[in-house]
């Protein structure tokens, strides 16, 4: 089991670069077919400043954290992660182009299945290269104990 005394711990902060040729292959993957998220005329034509990043995204961008450590501190074994959910709480569009600051913090750590499975909720409060918050992310990890 999880010790919920990490509730609250802060992790590392990091920051990314929205990469367009990253936001093309997204919107492809997921079967986006507007083409405000393919190509940049058509997103300019729509009132963008450039391609807007499609719905999700940030979380894949959230892989990028290069720290990992804090999993080791909590005894989470990467074999036995499972992708609980996600929620998004959108501020204002970003672009590619856009550097984004991830500011991440463990908010919640509860058991089911009599320990069985830990779960361990994060939130990522994603600011712009402006400091204007963007977004706010809730991750759901879910750990198989023992």
């Amino acid at each position: 089991m999880i010790d919920p005394k990490h509730i609250g711990k802060q992790l590392p902060s990091f920051s990314v670069v929205a990469e367009a040729g990253q936001l093309r292959f997204f919107a492809k993957s997921i079967g986006e077919t507007d083409p405000v998220y393919l190509d940049e005329q058509a997103a300019r034509d729509a009132g963008h400043p450039g391609l807007p990043l499609p719905p999700t995204f940030l979380f894949s961008l959230a892989f990028q954290m290069p720290n990992q450590a804090w999993r080791d501190e909590l005894g989470i074994v990467p074999s036995r992660i499972l992708h609980g959910e996600e929620s998004f709480t959108y501020q204002r569009m970003a672009y590619a182009g856009d550097t984004l600051h991830y500011d991440v913090r463990i908010t919640d750590i509860y058991d089911k299945k009599g320990g069985a499975l830990s779960f361990v909720v994060r939130e990522s409060k994603v600011s712009n290269q402006h400091g204007e918050p963007v977004a706010t992310l809730r991750t759901t990890l879910v750990h198989r104990n023992g």
